[in-house]
């Protein structure tokens, strides 16, 4: 988002944010009263597996990093709904015609801010709260603790919410020691929409799209 470089903790932790959302990457037949506690702790398991698994091939190509983001997680991001988040008040005042640009690049610009955030993970554990029933509920916050050996531990909230027509619970925002990744974006978009308006922000996006995917520049920050 660039969250990348706004914050050593969203740095290092912004690739935990897969762990919510790519919950729902052990199907498309998921049950739609699945419980998202439970989806949240099995898929994250297995995502980061796959990581691992496939390190070899990701310090050959980063940008296979990006291919992984855009197939296995996108697809189950509200990134519709985190757009429009991010213009807030300004929704209004941006042209009819560009939301959909605006939105497209929103799209790719998560891919590359995931990518490139993936670029940190280095088996880190992750121990999530207990399971809770999910009733009535359309959000829900998912609460973990990051643990890595000579480090504090990092504590995050994930937030999910969950569509009213179709019923599918899709993850739009993480906070991490506090610090909430779409509050964040909206606080930096603020001024540019209001002085320069919704071009400038959808090219400052796509000069972050532009840039390859460096796990070496990633891991000299640590």
């Amino acid at each position: 988002m660039s969250l990348i470089g706004e914050n050593s903790v969203i740095n290092k932790c912004t690739l935990l944010l897969l762990s919510g959302v790519l919950i729902f990457c052990s199907g498309m037949a998921q049950a739609q009263d699945t419980n998202p506690y439970v989806m949240l702790q099995d898929v994250a398991t297995k995502t980061f597996s796959r990581i691992k698994k496939e390190r070899q091939l990701i310090e050959a190509d980063p940008e296979l990093l990006r291919k992984i983001m855009k197939e296995e997680l996108m697809p189950y991001v509200d990134y519709n709904f985190s757009a429009l988040k991010v213009l807030g008040k300004h929704y209004k005042s941006v042209p009819r015609e560009k939301i959909p640009e605006y939105i497209s690049v929103f799209r790719s610009y998560l891919i590359t801010t995931y990518a490139l955030a993936m670029a940190y993970y280095d088996g880190q554990d992750v121990e999530f709260q207990p399971v809770r029933e999910v009733t009535d509920e359309r959000t829900v916050t998912v609460r973990a603790v990051v643990k890595e050996p000579g480090r504090p531990d990092i504590n995050l909230a994930f937030k999910l919410r969950k569509n009213r027509k179709t019923n599918e619970w899709k993850a739009y925002d993480m906070v991490a020691e506090g610090i909430s990744l779409l509050s964040s974006k909206q606080s930096e978009f603020q001024s540019i929409l209001r002085n320069d308006g919704i071009q400038k922000v959808i090219d400052l996006m796509n000069n972050t799209i532009d840039k390859p995917i460096s796990i070496d520049g990633q891991k000299k920050e640590n």
